[in-house]
């Protein structure tokens, strides 16, 4: 889900680009970044239609998640918030209660087996707050009553173009390789108080394992578990139900 407002915007020198950062180091709207919801389709009622399943009939494969009880499933949510709650397109807005019950939805139907939500935003750890669903392992930019702060300013366009808490998590991201030995524990640190100014939150009491126990492959680089069977698995084509 990508507002478009930044790519699209008639002021990018580069259209259809967004670096994060100045050098134009990465380009994190390259060619193969797929956007499924874009401009006005970010709302509330699609967020939390694509979070539960209740996806509105005829909606195509590529809008839904298509997870179950033994998927790990990641949510990264940015932009403007405050204490208990995130906008979307600042004309409406999403509060921690909803989306705990939004995840709780998850969970009793079956749609991830863990998942890990990463905030940035105001005020980020009001939005883990009310989570009271199991298996789920939370990071915030900044505790209740802090502010995000930016990283640095794009002179080319006079405004800042990434936050700090964002930026680190990408550097350290951009190191992961398939194999990689990092841990998600290692992952919770990447951005100390003494580069990201504000003080990032982790919520851990929902998740039953050790974060440092847990490589980051299980989250982030498309890693899958297969199971081998030597026996044959009949496999007959079933159609998504349609809502009542």
């Amino acid at each position: 889900m990508v507002a478009d407002d930044m790519a699209c915007n008639p002021r990018n020198p580069r259209p259809a680009t967004v670096f994060n950062n100045a050098n134009q180091h990465i380009n994190v709207y390259g060619a193969d970044v797929e956007v499924d919801y874009r401009g006005y389709e970010v709302t509330v009622e699609n967020f939390v239609r694509l979070l539960t399943g209740r996806n509105e009939n005829g909606t195509a494969r590529s809008k839904r998640l298509l997870s179950d009880a033994g998927s790990n499933v990641l949510i990264y949510l940015t932009g403007h918030g405050g204490d208990g709650f995130l906008k979307f397109q600042d004309s409406e807005e999403i509060t921690n209660q909803e989306l705990a019950d939004a995840i709780e939805q998850m969970w009793q139907k079956q749609r991830y087996n863990e998942l890990f939500f990463m905030i940035d935003t105001c005020q980020a750890a009001s939005m883990y707050e009310k989570f009271y669903s199991p298996n789920i392992l939370a990071v915030a930019s900044s505790l209740v009553g802090e502010d995000s702060l930016s990283h640095h300013v794009d002179p080319a366009i006079g405004v800042y173009i990434i936050d700090r808490y964002t930026y680190y998590a990408l550097e350290f991201l951009e190191k992961v390789e398939v194999n990689s030995k990092k841990t998600m524990g290692e992952f919770l640190s990447v951005c100390p108080k003494r580069v990201c100014i504000s003080t990032v939150g982790v919520r851990k009491d929902l998740y039953p394992k050790d974060p440092h126990k847990v490589p980051i492959t299980d989250f982030f680089g498309s890693i899958r578990p297969t199971e081998i069977s030597s026996s044959v698995v009949n496999v007959t084509l079933s159609t998504i139900p349609e809502e009542q």
